[in-house]
């Protein structure tokens, strides 16, 4: 059996190493993000900067928020006001008090 290489030009965050995520396969990995807890945020950067550690913060992370379309809803909407930029899905852990998870959702 051969190992399969992903073809893309750059690898944004653990999930780029894997096919890209369908629609449903984005609302369970936020579904199971807020069912430990996690806090949501939406981060978006320009392509040229995403491999730097800093991208901007769209709005104030989604504290306590628990409706998957809430956050998907705020991923969408930065896509649309920032189309040119790489948009990620962010989730805090508070007892870790580190990220949870993190993926990009647009390319």
């Amino acid at each position: 059996m051969a190992v399969q290489v992903y073809k893309s030009s750059m690898k944004y965050e653990t999930f780029s190493y894997l096919p890209p995520m369908t629609p449903d396969q984005i609302r369970q990995q936020i579904s199971y993000c807020i069912s430990q807890g996690w806090n949501p945020a939406v981060e978006h950067s320009e392509k040229e900067n995403s491999m730097s550690n800093y991208w901007y913060m769209w709005k104030l992370p989604l504290f306590g928020e628990e409706s998957v379309d809430a956050v998907l809803q705020e991923l969408e909407a930065c896509h649309r006001e920032f189309p040119g930029h790489l948009v990620r899905f962010i989730a805090y852990d508070n007892y870790a008090q580190s990220q949870g998870m993190a993926f990009v959702v647009y390319r």
